[in-house]
């Protein structure tokens, strides 16, 4: 009887990736086409409510006491606010939780001052950072700006991890996330860049091809640099994944690390390029 041929782990785990990753790439895609700015909201506010609720059992774990109840209706009001009222709902929002979380530290003296800067934090990390996607939407041509940004999110993600599973050699940050390596990223990178540059002949903007793909790096950095992030989090509460809700990925966070990031830096690339 022949030997059994194993397929190598990171095939395997490639493959499970991409299964979870098409499941929700259709969720946001319908999202973004046909439900506007509230439709995708609704998603985003989801995603962001699971997420920044993962990011609160990670503090606990450091014996932190965050206020789950403000930090979750909060994270899950700003993607609301922003597609209603835009940058000054999200605002509103977020000072609305500033208040009412010095409110509680004044009112209870269990309450310690960590504790409160974990709650506002929680939020603003997941929450606020994320409502910028929802903002890219808003702008003109924004459907096509949104498809562009989470596209090169993922194919960032599915490129630097096939590469790096494969030829990687030189770890990026072998202290954080011992599998990340700069072959990996290079690959990313050079594929992210492609995206927007692809971009730049399918969406109508005032922005140069030059910009485009100057986005595309600065997209790529930020996606790495929000990974690297969380997994500095998960590795100080010494725990693997944020969650176990999606296969081959962990929790909601680790899922939407890079997007948290990416949605931020993408937005403000794009304005400040002269997208309106």
């Amino acid at each position: 009887m022949p030997p059994r041929v194993e397929r190598p782990a990171g095939l395997k785990s490639l493959a499970s990736r991409l299964g979870v990753a098409a499941g929700v790439g259709v969720v946001f895609i319908s999202a973004i086409l046909w439900g506007r700015e509230l439709g995708l909201a609704l998603v985003i506010s989801l995603v962001a409510a699971i997420a920044v609720s993962e990011y609160y059992a990670i503090a606990r774990r450091e014996k932190r006491t965050p206020n789950e109840v403000f930090g979750i209706l909060a994270t899950a009001g700003m993607p609301i606010s922003a597609a209603y009222f835009g940058q000054l709902g999200l605002l509103a929002v977020v000072t609305g939780l500033i208040v009412a979380s010095l409110v509680w530290h004044v009112v209870f003296r269990q309450v310690h001052s960590s504790d409160t800067a974990v709650t506002v934090f929680g939020a603003m990390y997941v929450g606020f950072m994320l409502s910028h996607f929802i903002l890219i939407r808003s702008l003109d041509s924004g459907s096509l700006i949104a498809l562009a940004t989470i596209a090169s999110v993922w194919v960032n993600d599915v490129f630097a991890y096939l590469v790096g599973s494969t030829i990687g050699r030189h770890k990026m940050a072998p202290n954080i996330s011992p599998k990340k390596s700069w072959e990996g990223f290079v690959a990313g990178t050079a594929c992210t860049i492609l995206v927007w540059v692809a971009s730049y002949y399918l969406i109508d903007t005032e922005l140069t091809l030059g910009w485009f793909a100057l986005i595309g790096v600065a997209v790529s950095i930020a996606g790495v640099t929000g990974d690297l992030a969380e997994s500095r989090l998960k590795r100080e509460a010494g725990i693997k994944d944020s969650g176990t809700i999606l296969p081959g990925h962990g929790g909601f966070l680790d899922r939407f690390d890079s997007l948290i990031m990416v949605s931020v830096v993408a937005y403000y690339m794009l304005v400040f390029g002269g997208a309106v």
